[in-house]
């Protein structure tokens, strides 16, 4: 009998993160997750998991703790998920997301060279980096041309990765995953803002929903099928970056009329765009991706489409407000 496997996932306590380590605990790794504060502030987010994922106190800006954190679990793979991540928010904190998304995946990959280079290294990259892309759709072979602080430094970690690979021949694949959701997935995020609304208005608990623009589109896909995309990759037996994405766009107002029919509803009696909330020239514009490499290469296939995805956050919010009214 083979040993047993173990993983290290950075960012353990996100969306990704805690849905990739249920995926890696069902393929029977053990499974290891590197967090910066006391492992009990994680205690709401890693519940599902709790006494199944070793927990590792440690930080991507300190290298040394790095060092320590893979001498002490000796990963097989190691899954750098950890960054700030809702996009908007880089223009405030440009300089923590420079610090985490790009100089702490070089601080990873230096702690691997130096405990293991024969450790896989998975890296998240993000449609971010080609900003307003040049072509459409997108494929591993479109030129980067990042316009937010979060895709600067996304584009960098994604190119300071190939370079680990092909200075030092370190097995690193990088993921360029398009938007992708789930219940996991904070209100802030426009998907569980959108469900959560439609949950709430549908019970009573709220009235209207104010949006922006209701015309922007994106590529929205489910986390699920994207974090097994990032496990395959770590399967195959060559290195290399793969787009991650559904291939189709739908519009904020798709979204919602989705979201609204879940639960009955007409989204018109109860959305409202209010122009204030526009994102103007820091809306991104025709991001779409082609998945076509990880389909053929690592036989990846989305099992959730967008009608799925919705229909699964409405009802999970739906749960949610009905558990919080029957407890309050």
């Amino acid at each position: 009998m083979s040993a047993v496997r173990t993983a290290l996932v950075t960012g353990v306590g996100g969306q990704d993160g805690s849905l990739l380590a249920r995926l890696l605990l069902e393929e029977g790794y053990e499974v290891a997750g590197v967090v910066r504060r006391e492992p009990a502030a994680y205690a709401e987010a890693l519940a599902p998991l709790e006494g199944r994922v070793r927990l590792v106190q440690a930080n991507l800006l300190d290298r040394a703790s790095l060092v320590a954190a893979l001498r002490e679990t000796r990963p097989a793979e190691v899954y750098n998920l950890a960054a700030p991540s809702f996009v908007p928010r880089s223009w405030d904190e440009p300089i923590l997301t420079a610090e985490f998304a790009a100089v702490g995946a070089t601080s990873m990959l230096e702690a691997i060279r130096e405990v293991d280079p024969a450790i896989r290294f998975y890296q998240a990259s993000s449609s971010e980096i080609f900003g307003e892309p040049r072509e459409t759709p997108q494929t591993e072979a479109t030129a980067p041309s990042p316009l937010t602080p979060y895709g600067v430094a996304k584009a960098y970690a994604h190119f300071i990765s190939a370079s680990y690979r092909r200075r030092y021949g370190m097995f690193t694949s990088c993921g360029i995953l398009y938007n992708h959701e789930s219940p996991l997935r904070p209100v802030d995020f426009l998907p569980r803002k959108v469900s959560r609304a439609a949950a709430a208005i549908s019970l009573g608990l709220e009235h209207e929903l104010v949006l922006g623009d209701l015309s922007a589109r994106r590529d929205w896909g489910y986390a699920g099928d994207y974090v097994r995309a990032m496990w395959l990759m770590l399967q195959h037996d060559e290195p290399g970056d793969y787009v991650v994405a559904t291939g189709v766009s739908h519009s904020v107002e798709e979204l919602v009329a989705c979201a609204f029919e879940t639960v009955g509803l007409d989204w018109r009696d109860h959305v409202r765009s209010d122009p204030s909330f526009f994102r103007g020239r820091a809306e991104l514009h025709d991001l779409v991706g082609d998945a076509t490499k990880a389909r053929q290469t690592l036989g990846w296939r989305p099992d959730v489409d967008f009608a799925g995805l919705v229909a699964l956050l409405v009802r999970a919010d739906l749960e949610r407000l009905q558990e919080e009214r029957a407890s309050s």
